[in-house]
């Protein structure tokens, strides 16, 4: 059984819970001149508000009873300590603007404002009018802060919902032109293939008895395939492909969340490079910007695009760890293994060295002369 390791604090949370406690030295400040018991319980005091403090951010079914015995402990430090203890609701109204229902946190708010003005009320007649102007706008501050925070929290949690329903819906939309083209390629397709597979058949019982119908059969098992062929290419230019200048501008934006900065050397706008190839370079560059993001640790990232009468060259070059922190076996798993099968189907090659500068360079090689000559002899 795996032990978890122990937080003090949620670790998304960065170093924002341990600046807080910084506010702690106020009561500490203020009980210096006790002594005795009330000095010993009065440590005793604080020390359970911060564990209630620590409690709050883990909390979920007792998050109400930890938020109930910080504000009973507010009410003791105020009114037989200090009444500038009163300043611990910070940490409290923090917490309220947790509450997402409305009900429970209205709740709170009144019970909060009831804690923070019961001290006041039992001690009027130690307080004069200095006290209280003192007092009054940071008891407004705190009263005002539950909104905001939960203003804020609220504001996080769509957008992390939203983010969540763009990531499932890219998802059904995938589904749906997976589907759509195993249902074009079913309509499209398998009477042709069923066809050649019945006249091939055909022609192999007549190629001995009947030659010369054999030969007819077998002009239109090419006729047929030729029709099939057309078919698929309808169907392949109907589907939009993603060019390499629409790829290097999303890669752009992923490379800046990562804080690395993207150079592109070369046009980007490949014209007269066909779609298909544009689209199977896109899918190489995007694959590509993904291991750098996760892997290459780089500050910078260089992308150079060249176009001759052979071939169409995409240079991707990065500034991080290198290959010497990634390994060949882990670079099978980081999407190479993909990115030459796709580019096997234009015969294509890929080549990985070192940069450089001690990072990663990817070659993408894709040869234009091939791959025409080959579509002529198809057609």
């Amino acid at each position: 059984m795996t032990r978890k390791r122990f937080q003090l604090f949620p670790s998304r949370l960065g170093f924002y819970p341990f600046i807080w406690l910084v506010y702690i030295i106020l009561p500490i400040f203020n009980i210096r001149s006790e002594t005795g018991v009330k000095l010993f319980l009065g440590y005793a005091l604080i020390a359970l508000f911060v564990v209630t403090y620590r409690q709050l951010y883990w909390a979920t079914s007792t998050f109400s009873t930890w938020l109930g015995i910080q504000m009973l402990i507010i009410v003791i430090m105020s009114v037989f300590y200090n009444p500038y203890n009163l300043y611990m609701g910070f940490f409290t109204a923090n917490f309220i603007g947790y509450f997402t229902e409305k009900r429970r946190f209205n709740i709170a708010m009144i019970v909060f404002a009831a804690v923070e003005l019961l001290p006041l009320v039992f001690l009027r007649n130690q307080l004069d009018g200095t006290d209280l102007l003192f007092i009054l706008p940071f008891y407004l501050i705190m009263m005002m802060s539950p909104f905001g925070i939960r203003s804020m929290n609220r504001r996080q949690n769509l957008e992390k919902e939203l983010d969540q329903a763009n990531a499932q819906i890219k998802e059904l939309v995938k589904r749906e032109e997976r589907m759509r083209i195993a249902r074009d390629l079913h309509d499209t397709l398998g009477h042709t293939l069923s066809l050649i597979t019945l006249k091939s058949q055909l022609v192999e019982k007549l190629v001995l008895k009947d030659p010369q119908r054999a030969q007819f059969e077998a002009g239109e098992i090419q006729r047929t395939s030729r029709a099939a062929l057309r078919q698929v290419r309808d169907l392949v230019s109907d589907m939009r492909a993603i060019t390499v200048a629409e790829e290097l501008a999303g890669a752009g934006e992923i490379l800046k969340s990562a804080d690395i900065a993207l150079e592109v050397e070369g046009d980007a706008n490949l014209e007269g490079v066909s779609d298909l190839t544009q689209n199977i370079l896109s899918l190489c560059i995007k694959e590509a910007m993904t291991n750098i993001v996760k892997h290459s640790q780089a500050e910078r990232c260089l992308i150079r695009i060249g176009v001759t009468d052979a071939d169409v060259r995409v240079d991707i070059e990065d500034d991080g760890v290198g290959l010497k922190h990634e390994g060949d076996e882990s670079l099978q798993g980081n999407g190479l293994k993909g990115m030459a099968e796709r580019l096997s189907l234009i015969e294509g090659s890929l080549r990985l060295s070192p940069g450089k500068k001690g990072g990663t360079r990817l070659l993408v090689t894709v040869p234009l002369i091939v791959k025409e000559r080959k579509e002529g002899e198809t057609a």
